[in-house]
């Protein structure tokens, strides 16, 4: 079997830079000598002659788009960064060139597929659609329109992205005693030390909006006024250069459903999807609101009157203060105090204990690599299968802290197309965790160790489903709005007492975390689910009526405040331009709606689990069988199906909103 990795010219300068358009270049042309067979063939075509050849096209500009993708988000040079960035659009527009291609897709049509096995047939039928979905029956014309399009949306797209990567806001704090209330390595990290009762620094604090930084100052800093001045400086991050490139891809998406026949983005954007339309969209948040909503009210009546008791001059409560008020509730009422947590969650600690729990539960273990990788504190691992004879299954990279030109988000992004036979799977989790530094230990949040489950969640999928016959239909290739469930499902295992203690232990003492402090800190994390869960309904609501409105009529500002005054009973803060950097909206598009679907499917999987024996029960191996391997050789239905032995309900979901005052 091949193995192949990132490519070599990862080093510095004209190096990197010849190394990745090389690697792109090489890529292209074996996907166009693949067409180029594949129009050539004479006679009957077969699934030989005509879909094994499309297929490795599809995989060439799937290794070409993977990487040069990933480089973008992390290399840490800007130069190869822009490089990539051309070298997407580039490859962008010869994926856009495949797909409307009448010939290929004329050849495709060609082929009897009646005598294969079910993933193949499943296979010709995505391919098909999506096929007709690009517009490839449409007149040279409108072909040619939706090509220009195709580019203008991806360069649009692009731009976008990337002034959020760069878009790193800075706070100076000059008084040192705003910070009160911040963790104490915390202080120390930024030089603040406390002299005769107060906190004093020898210059201004200069904070900034990457989430190691920012995270804390919302749910800690006792000042309002800084919550408020960190609050504006994230919400504001990519504007206003990418208000107006927002409404240029809006415009140009919309332009793209009508050629192809549809209503708007939102209806083209799901109709190849588990949800179907936009109006079932509608019709499932509708159901969601209608779930939350009355514990969504309890949770905040309980919250305010709490605020009344401690700050009466706090009402009414703005988004700017809502963390550090759930968190001061949670502290008063569960008596848990999530800084109390952190010493038990030093970040290598936190990693050794996921590699674990991920080995246990999927049965797999972890080797340390020592190839090249893009920048310091990268880590590759190998994935070997510790059940069978199969040996390495696949590689994995952590990139997990911030630095300088870096994405600004945590995802999972897949680097090397697995393919049965031919090469293993590779992947990469791109985080912005605290960063151990000499004396310091980089404590996490245990919001963010949920959030380093969630991604690893995606990890796996994409390395034990990237093993299947056609490389379209391997690693997390299903239906867009059944990625998540894998990640969402695995979250839940954070609440496991025996899975925390086997990692959570303090860096100073050794000390096991408690089994009373995990307790309270799971009754206290289900305060607050109705209104968070609110939250996501009014993203996902933004995501589809941005995409289901006329784009020359849209107001984005009036829509955000539209949604937040419907969804959220905190009080809007003026000047929050969070769709300036709210990536999600070139990723999923109309689809954010992603999460909560996924949600409710994650949470019927977890019920069934033994809740005695997580990692090492039955239910473990059948969820990796019948759930992950399978990649998207079948549709999410019939995984769903072959997994609960029935369809969903929203059951778990309620009991899971209303956990606290069940």
């Amino acid at each position: 079997m091949q193995k192949l990795r990132i490519w070599e010219g990862l080093g510095t300068g004209a190096e990197a830079v010849e190394g990745a358009k090389q690697w792109v270049e090489h890529h292209l042309a074996e996907s166009r000598a693949q067409v180029s067979r594949l129009v050539a063939v004479k006679g009957a075509r077969t699934v030989e002659n005509t879909l094994q050849p499309f297929d490795m096209a599809q995989w060439h500009l799937r290794m070409a788009a993977s990487q040069s993708g990933v480089m973008f988000m992390v290399h840490p040079e800007a130069g190869v960064r822009d490089v990539s960035q051309e070298l997407s659009q580039a490859i962008s527009a010869e994926g856009t060139a495949l797909s409307l291609n009448r010939d290929v897709y004329d050849a495709l049509a060609a082929v009897d597929v009646s005598g294969e096995d079910s993933a193949t047939k499943y296979y010709m039928e995505r391919v098909l659609l999506g096929y007709r979905l690009s517009g490839v029956d449409k007149d040279e014309a409108t072909r040619e329109r939706i090509r220009a399009l195709a580019d203008k949306m991806t360069e649009l797209s692009m731009s976008f992205s990337r002034t959020v990567q760069d878009d790193v806001r800075k706070i100076s704090v000059d008084d040192a005693e705003e910070l009160r209330g911040l963790p104490e390595d915390y202080l120390t990290r930024n030089g603040v030390k406390e002299a005769s009762g107060k906190l004093v620094a020898e210059k201004p604090v200069v904070l900034t909006t990457d989430p190691p930084d920012m995270g804390p100052v919302m749910s800690y800093a006792a000042s309002a006024k800084l919550r408020r001045k960190m609050y504006l400086a994230y919400s504001d991050r990519g504007y206003p250069g990418n208000q107006q490139v927002l409404l240029d891809l809006l415009a140009a998406r919309e332009e793209m459903a009508e050629l192809l026949g549809f209503r708007s983005w939102a209806d083209l954007a799901t109709v190849d999807q588990m949800m179907g339309s936009a109006t079932k969209m509608r019709s499932f948040l509708s159901e969601v609101e209608a779930t939350a909503r009355e514990t969504s009210h309890k949770e905040f009546e309980e919250l305010e009157a709490f605020v009344r008791e401690r700050d009466a001059k706090a009402l009414p409560l703005s988004l700017s203060d809502a963390r550090y008020w759930e968190e001061q509730f949670r502290r008063s009422r569960f008596d848990f105090d999530s800084q109390s947590v952190r010493p038990y969650f030093p970040y290598e600690q936190v990693e050794a204990g996921i590699l674990a729990t991920a080995g246990k539960l999927f049965g797999v273990r972890f080797e340390r690599a020592k190839d090249a990788v893009w920048a310091e504190g990268v880590k590759a691992f190998d994935v070997i299968d510790s059940l069978g004879k199969d040996g390495v299954v696949g590689r994995i990279y952590l990139d997990m802290h911030p630095r300088e030109g870096k994405s600004k988000w945590f995802s999972e992004c897949g680097i090397v197309g697995g393919l049965l036979g031919v090469c293993l799977p590779e992947a990469s989790l791109v985080c912005n965790f605290p960063q151990p530094k000499d004396s310091d230990p980089g404590l996490m949040q245990y919001s963010d160790v949920v959030t380093c489950f969630h991604e690893f969640g995606h990890l796996m999928h994409e390395v034990l489903g990237g093993r299947q016959r056609w490389a379209g239909q391997s690693g997390i290739a299903t239906e867009g709005d059944f990625v998540e469930v894998p990640s969402q499902m695995l979250e839940e295992f954070f609440e496991d007492p025996d899975l925390l203690r086997s990692f959570a232990k303090h860096y100073q003492t050794g000390e096991l975390l408690p089994y009373e402090t995990i307790a309270r800190m799971t009754r206290a994390a289900a305060h607050g689910r109705a209104l968070s869960t609110l939250t996501q309904v009014m993203y996902a609501t933004y995501s589809m009526e941005t995409h289901d409105r006329r784009a020359k009529e849209l107001n984005l500002d009036v829509l955000l405040r539209e949604g937040y005054d419907r969804f959220s009973l905190y009080e809007f803060v003026d000047g929050n331009r969070m769709y300036a950097a709210f990536t999600h909206l070139v990723g999923y598009t109309s689809n954010y709606y992603t999460y909560l679907y996924d949600k409710v499917m994650a949470l019927e999987f977890f019920e069934e689990f033994d809740k005695k024996n997580l990692l090492e029960g039955p239910t473990a191996m059948r969820y990796r069988r019948e759930v992950l391997e399978p990649g998207g050789s079948k549709p999410a239905r019939e995984l769903v199906q072959a997994f609960l032995g029935r369809e969903t309900s929203m059951k778990a979901l309620k009991g899971w909103i209303a956990k606290e005052f069940a």
